[in-house]
């Protein structure tokens, strides 16, 4: 049996709820179109989501009966808010969370380097916004409760699985006992220490950092804007580094390094947490002020990944997937682009439209982009927590020379998560200009999203399909393109036309007509008229042509027949 917390998690600013646990008294056998996502956080509630919204239902297994506790996962990027705004999560999202822009370096009491994240008027959200992981599951939760294809299941602990070759046995203990659940599909979101992963016996690789980080989240009054203010060396904790983040309902987090002869247990005592808390505020003259411990925690740097996240009916998402040091806000941002990529192809599997040889591509595309991002987040962490006495010595030059050359002052710069462009995706069209075109919009890179002149964006229309982006003009399309995006949707593959319509002329035959100016397809698009985009569910472009090539279209999605373990036939 198990037995879950019954009382209500205790907060300083949120009112946690305790949700009735399920149990069955039978088996449960879900139908062939039915998804298990294991793991109620926030990147198993995004990919319920997002399957959802592909018409695939979804069972969503929580160990607990409330939602998660403290910040946790804190700041979300712009592309992350684009994934959850198509999951329909993100406007409740952002009437909380804090949007923010810079962040500041300092050393012996100075701004050695001021970081500014690019922004774009054509940009929908921030570039980081800021809010606590309980309030942003809250969010999704809500969502979740607005969609019928998803039924959430709390206290349901899955202790044990059997897999065969077309389904998933889970072995589920709740307060009452346990059952037997059988899904054909079982997606495993339960987080960096996966059960489900361990018991698979599943080796992860990459490289563990010898820095650990005191998470504390206190509330108080502190007149600072919403920025990342990065402490090196402080005299309180020499050699150490200690990040500072705004939080929404007047809470701050303090992230410390530990010096490494310091245990976490001692660490989270209560006096140590109050004296390392009270010292930080000394250093930045605001000791005076009255402040409340809301939640603390220790954690490692780690950039460790999966080299398959595809195990037969079992596929892995978010930290149970790879663990990626927090540096440069790579954790659950990564996640989201996991979901994002995972839930069409997945959907596609289960609905029929592609072979399910296609979830070979989602672990080519994603373990490329974890595997990148390691190699990112390594330079990050070996400055913020300097694993041996070489890379320290270099950090420590890094910051002495800093107070007085400025060209040394950008390699304290942390390398923000960035979205990961699918360039080598064996899906991507072999029949189409990609090597005749820009490289800014290459295949597997984002197309740029839009802002009309009404105030809505591009994003907003092709989130969930694939997307035949035709710019046009004098209202005229070819016939043999619109017959052929007609013959893609009887074989119930998920596509649209939209017209971007550069001299307002609409297209009859479009789904969707949209104006731009001839400017706007240039500068955000490098194209003109008669060029052509196809898009992925997830705004990742596809397949791209200086004019229409008959049957084109039609070639790149029987492209995806052919895809064997992540590599086009």
């Amino acid at each position: 049996m198990h037995f879950p917390a019954t009382q209500p998690r205790k907060s300083l600013y949120y009112q946690y709820q305790v949700f009735p646990h399920f149990h069955s008294q039978e088996p449960v056998i879900t139908d062939a179109e039915t998804v298990t996502v294991v793991g109620a956080g926030p990147i198993g509630m995004t990919t319920a989501l997002l399957l959802a919204k592909q018409g695939v239902k979804v069972i969503l297994l929580s160990s607990e009966l409330q939602l998660s506790e403290g910040s946790r996962a804190l700041v979300y990027t712009k592309r992350s808010m684009e994934i959850l705004h198509a999951v329909g999560a993100a406007e409740k999202i952002m009437s909380k969370a804090l949007p923010w822009t810079h962040g500041n370096s300092i050393y012996k009491g100075q701004v050695a380097f001021r970081m500014e994240s690019p922004t774009s008027e054509h940009d929908q959200y921030a570039p980081l916004n800021n809010l606590q992981q309980n309030w942003l599951e809250h969010f999704l939760l809500e969502t979740i409760h607005e969609n019928d294809n998803i039924e959430v299941r709390w206290g349901n602990n899955v202790v044990n699985h059997v897999q065969q070759d077309d389904q998933v046995t889970l072995t589920v203990h709740t307060p009452e006992g346990e059952y037997q659940h059988t899904s054909k599909w079982v997606v495993a979101a339960d987080g960096g220490r996966s059960p489900i992963r361990e018991r698979m016996k599943l080796r992860m690789e990459g490289a563990s950092y010898e820095g650990r980080f005191v998470i504390a989240d206190i509330r108080i009054k502190l007149d600072y804007p919403t920025e990342r203010l990065a402490y090196f060396s402080p005299d309180w904790n020499p050699g150490n580094t200690i990040l500072m983040h705004r939080e929404p309902d007047s809470i701050w987090r303090f992230d410390y390094q530990l010096d490494s002869t310091v245990t976490p247990e001692e660490a989270l005592k209560p006096e140590n947490l109050h004296k390392a808390v009270q010292d930080q505020l000394k250093m930045i003259g605001q000791d005076h002020l009255e402040w409340e411990m809301d939640w603390s925690t220790v954690y490692s740097a780690r950039a460790l990944t999966l080299d398959n996240y595809v195990q037969n009916r079992i596929i892995f998402v978010g930290d149970a997937a790879h663990l990626l040091p927090i540096f440069g806000v790579r954790g659950a941002n990564t996640g989201f682009q996991d979901a994002q990529d995972l839930s069409w192809k997945l959907a596609a599997a289960v609905k029929g439209w592609a072979a399910e040889s296609i979830l070979g591509s989602y672990t080519f595309d994603r373990v490329g982009a974890a595997r990148e991002i390691i190699a990112e987040a390594g330079k990050s962490t070996r400055f913020m927590a300097p694993p041996t006495d070489g890379y320290k010595l270099l950090r420590d030059a890094v910051l002495s020379l800093s107070l007085e050359h400025e060209f040394v002052r950008p390699l304290y710069h942390w390398r923000t998560s960035r979205p990961h462009a699918y360039t080598h995706s064996p899906l991507n069209s072999q029949f189409d200009d990609n090597a005749q075109m820009s490289e800014q919009t290459e295949n597997g890179a984002l197309i740029p999203n839009i802002k009309f002149a009404d105030g809505s964006y591009l994003y907003s229309y092709i989130s969930g399909r694939f997307s035949v982006l035709a710019i046009t003009e004098n209202g005229q399309l070819p016939q043999a393109l619109v017959h052929e995006v007609e013959q893609l949707k009887a074989k119930d593959i998920p596509v649209q036309l939209i017209a971007l319509n550069i001299d307002g002329q609409k297209v009859e035959a479009a789904d969707r007509n949209l104006a731009i100016n001839t400017d706007i397809a240039q500068q955000r698009l490098l194209a003109q008229s008669g060029a052509i985009y196809l898009v992925r569910p997830g705004h990742h472009i596809n397949g791209r042509w200086l004019n229409y090539r008959e049957n084109a279209l039609t070639q790149t999605f029987e492209q995806f027949a052919n895809v064997e373990n992540g590599v086009a036939a």
